[in-house]
């Protein structure tokens, strides 16, 4: 399996640190967030990597140019931000015929990446895309879902003021190869993940819940706190 990790954000909610750094690299005790993901998802077997940049994009390359993973990372600069959807159809050559796991590489996050894997296979047959889902204690500033029986999305509320639970989007996804014949339908360049692909898949996408820790460092709070967090997983 590959995995495309989305690198290419202003991170406005963390400046001023993002001032001067992306938010890709920012320092969790001492190590770039951006490595934890090179490293977490290597030892579950991935070993390609595409990632975009944009922001302070020439950080990013001379991490990648130093880092232990440069052969195994396929960088891509996108003059205008194509959100999520987009940089999958404008990279689909780089996919192929397999199934992809694609991260919003801003987030920190520990779980079993074998068991979501599996799961993905699991899946029931009308699903092509498996959402990793996880309790947060800030439901406003998530998408949070409805699910069946079967754990398959049903509703989708993107960051609403009055939001009905707590399960929310760990904006971390295995998508089958349909995927990409699903956005060419789109027929544009620029497609939204939260507004547009989701909405627009309900009741085909699976879940799996990560009950082990993710969380969205976007806030000086939230990085403040993961600085601990992190301290069990290291």
């Amino acid at each position: 399996m590959k995995a495309l990790l989305l690198a290419a954000g202003y991170g406005t909610r963390l400046k001023p640190l993002t001032n001067y750094i992306p938010k890709c690299l920012v320092p969790i005790n001492g190590k770039p967030l951006l490595e934890y993901w090179l490293d977490n998802l290597y030892q579950e077997g991935i070993k390609e990597f595409l990632i975009n940049t944009h922001y302070l994009s020439e950080q990013v390359e001379k991490y990648i140019e130093n880092s232990k993973y440069k052969k195994m990372v396929t960088l891509v600069y996108e003059k205008e931000l194509l959100f999520t959807g987009g940089t999958i159809l404008k990279n689909k050559d780089f996919f192929g015929n397999e199934e992809f796991m694609v991260v919003h590489a801003d987030n920190l996050c520990f779980c079993n990446f074998k068991e979501f894997m599996h799961e993905h296979k699991l899946r029931p047959k009308q699903c092509i895309m498996t959402m990793m889902i996880f309790l947060t204690d800030n439901p406003k500033s998530c998408g949070i879902v409805d699910l069946d029986e079967n754990n398959v999305v049903t509703r989708f509320y993107e960051k609403v003021q009055n939001p009905p639970s707590n399960l929310a989007n760990g904006a971390v996804y295995i998508f089958s190869n349909e995927m990409l014949l699903f956005l060419g339908s789109f027929e544009k360049d620029k497609i939204d993940l939260s507004t547009e692909i989701i909405p627009n898949l309900l009741n085909k996408i699976m879940t799996y819940e990560n009950n082990i820790y993710l969380k969205d460092i976007g806030t000086l709070e939230n990085y403040s706190l993961a600085q601990v967090e992190i301290l069990e997983f290291i």
